[in-house]
């Protein structure tokens, strides 16, 4: 027999639905761990068609690292603010602010990144292709790897987690989605390294 509390509770862990917490508690016999495995596994799913609805509730959360090295910024969005105050999203916008402080992407998404900045990376890394002794069509096809990796390393939906290397972050949330059941974006971020303006200040110099 489920419980009212345990429903509650469920709710408050997911962000899901009444209904989608009472039928995956019936489904795990009372088993809370095992009744967010199923609606993380059903909701899957859903996510995808959930990603293009608008978002515009959410938090901005900080995160220090480092004894006051790093500083970060950053602006997560659901679509109410019932989301916006569940643990579930307020964990995954923590783990989204410690993955900005320790992997310093430049981007939200790949489709953020200029064109002109695109173009003049796949120029670099031709030309380091070419150096290497490739010849000029494999250079290009060694070229388009390549800029994955740029992705990978600028790009923070790209970037593999800090918390576990083989899942990405758009991967991250297209997981919370599933288990929350709103849309989840990462609207903006701003991150500060100590020291970092004074060297750009010397280097322009």
């Amino acid at each position: 027999m489920v419980t009212p509390e345990q429903v509650k509770e469920l709710r408050e862990r997911t962000g899901a639905g009444v209904m989608d917490c009472k039928k995956a508690l019936t489904e795990s016999n009372g088993d809370m761990e095992k009744a967010i495995i199923i609606l993380r596994e059903k909701g899957l799913a859903k996510a995808a068609k959930k990603a293009g609805r608008v978002a515009a509730e959410g938090i901005i959360d900080s995160y220090i690292h480092g004894n006051g090295r790093i500083g970060v910024l950053v602006e997560v969005n659901c679509e109410t603010d019932f989301v916006a105050r569940n643990d579930e999203f307020k964990g995954l916008v923590k783990d989204i602010a410690m993955q900005i402080a320790a992997a310093n992407p430049k981007y939200i998404s790949r489709e953020d990144v200029p064109q002109d900045i695109i173009q003049k990376e796949r120029e670099i890394l031709k030309t380091q292709a070419i150096n290497e002794g490739k010849p000029e069509h494999i250079a290009e096809k060694i070229v388009d790897g390549r800029i994955e990796k740029f992705f990978e390393e600028n790009c923070l939906m790209d970037q593999p987690f800090i918390k576990d290397p083989d899942k990405k972050i758009s991967q991250l949330i297209m997981e919370k989605i599933a288990i929350i059941g709103e849309n989840i974006t990462v609207s903006r971020f701003t991150r500060y390294e100590r020291g970092e303006a004074v060297r750009e200040g010397q280097t322009q110099e």
